[in-house]
């Protein structure tokens, strides 16, 4: 392909390229908001309690995932695909039974996470404590609704009131309430730092709702359309859940494994270790969160062309940003890791095995999106979620002979094998080459 965008192109890369850009910006406000969150939570309590928040968060935000339900992704593809046909009614009422489809489900399982916490009372060490999956069932509501509200702002054009409140809002104000309250001389424990954090979430939540409502966005909850909504929806609801359930725990199993397996001392340096490798995805992620709508509709109007140049224009960007912070992170990974504290600064072998595996994301571009959003979340649920839990149950076995070295590799090994799976599945089955190499394969524009 010549260097020279085509005309018929140019307007759609420029429309995403910008919006690309403006959810980078906010994606890195929200990485570094993120960041300072952990350190300064890292910085004011022990490591043992540390532990206790990492791994109670870990642990709510899959759960949070199951609570959804699937509805962040339905939301994205079936609007575009209600929209397109004309049928704004059902549209609207596919965001309303979501949300309230988002709510119920996570109640039922906050109220679930309880109920393990009390049985498992019995079984503590003495000087053990529950209490932090006790705030882990606070956070699971605000987590999923955070998502789905998210998703859907975005199906309907929306950028800086779908990202805003959670990504900057929320971010600012966690790391602020804590440093207040440590100068006042309250140190927050693992579970306090949960429930706060629930409730500054909510909070933000609640302003979203308020904004949008102003601006006309369908978001608000309704029970009416619910069950017409999952008599049509939810087969492909269960599969968008399994699909984003898989992912989210190819990205949290490890640090409750950890926990489980060693200690919690070892689940908040994996954790930070991981969140830190996280960072290399950032415009990939990013540029997802513009393109799903996007792919949605040009591949289901059949227009390859315009599918394949957003593919490429996401798998180039990511991948070139990706490259960078994989250098940054190889010089001066260390020092990086030191910000968490001294104890944390030994991870740098854990943070490069990590990030090598992330790697590859950007190499094999969105090709998570892109089978979701074209019908085959199927084949991506037996494809990367085979994968993925053959790399858990190799953990489960690694981990307590090689400790968190152990359960990095296998991470990057897993990950790995699966990118390349989707990656070919993406080019041979669907059409669209979602990696690097998608920029050679645009089809011609039609004569």
């Amino acid at each position: 392909m010549p260097l020279a965008i085509p005309s018929d192109l140019k307007s759609l890369l420029h429309a995403g390229l910008w919006r690309s850009v403006g959810s980078l910006g906010i994606k890195v406000a929200t990485a570094g908001l993120t960041y300072i969150t952990y350190v300064v939570l890292s910085r004011t309590q022990s490591p043992d309690e540390y532990g206790h928040f990492a791994f109670g968060l870990a642990l709510a935000t899959v759960l949070a995932i199951l609570a959804g339900a699937g509805q962040p992704l339905a939301v994205i593809r079936l609007w575009a695909e209600q929209r397109g046909r004309g049928d704004v009614a059902a549209a609207r009422a596919t965001v309303a039974a979501g949300s309230t489809i988002t709510i119920g489900a996570s109640l039922v399982a906050s109220a679930l996470l309880c109920l393990a916490a009390i049985l498992y009372l019995p079984f503590l060490a003495p000087d053990d404590t529950a209490n932090h999956l006790f705030g882990a069932a606070l956070i699971i509501l605000p987590l999923a609704l955070a998502e789905y509200n998210s998703s859907a702002l975005r199906a309907q054009g929306s950028l800086w009131t779908a990202l805003l409140p959670r990504d900057i809002f929320w971010r600012l104000a966690l790391p602020a309430a804590v440093l207040v309250l440590f100068h006042f001389g309250q140190i927050l424990s693992g579970p306090d730092a949960l429930a706060l954090s629930a409730a500054l979430l909510l909070a933000v939540l609640a302003l979203q709702m308020l904004a949008a409502t102003r601006r006309d966005y369908i978001i608000r909850p309704l029970l009416a359309p619910v069950r017409a909504h999952w008599r049509h929806w939810g087969r492909l609801s269960i599969w968008l859940l399994l699909g984003a359930l898989i992912e989210t725990i190819a990205l949290n199993a490890d640090v409750i494994l950890v926990g489980l397996l060693l200690d919690l001392e070892n689940a908040g340096l994996y954790f930070n270790a991981f969140r830190t490798a996280g960072l290399m995805t950032l415009f990939t992620f990013a540029i997802e969160l513009v393109i799903a709508p996007m792919v949605a509709e040009h591949y289901h109007a059949r227009n390859l062309r315009k599918a394949q140049a957003i593919t490429a224009l996401c798998a180039w960007a990511g991948f070139v940003f990706s490259l960078v912070i994989f250098a940054g992170f190889a010089a001066f990974g260390t020092e990086i890791l030191g910000l968490f504290g001294p104890s944390y600064a030994e991870g740098w072998l854990i943070l490069i095995l990590l990030s090598f595996g992330l790697l590859f994301d950007a190499i094999t571009g969105p090709s998570k999106i892109v089978m979701m959003m074209t019908g085959h979340e199927r084949a991506y649920v037996v494809l990367f979620g085979s994968i993925t839990l053959v790399g858990l149950a190799v953990q489960i076995v690694i981990i307590p002979l090689f400790g968190i070295v152990g359960a990095a590799l296998t991470n990057m090994g897993a990950r790995i094998i699966a990118q390349i799976a989707i990656a070919l599945y993406c080019r041979y089955r669907i059409g669209l080459d979602t990696t690097i190499l998608g920029i050679f394969v645009i089809p011609k524009p039609a004569a």
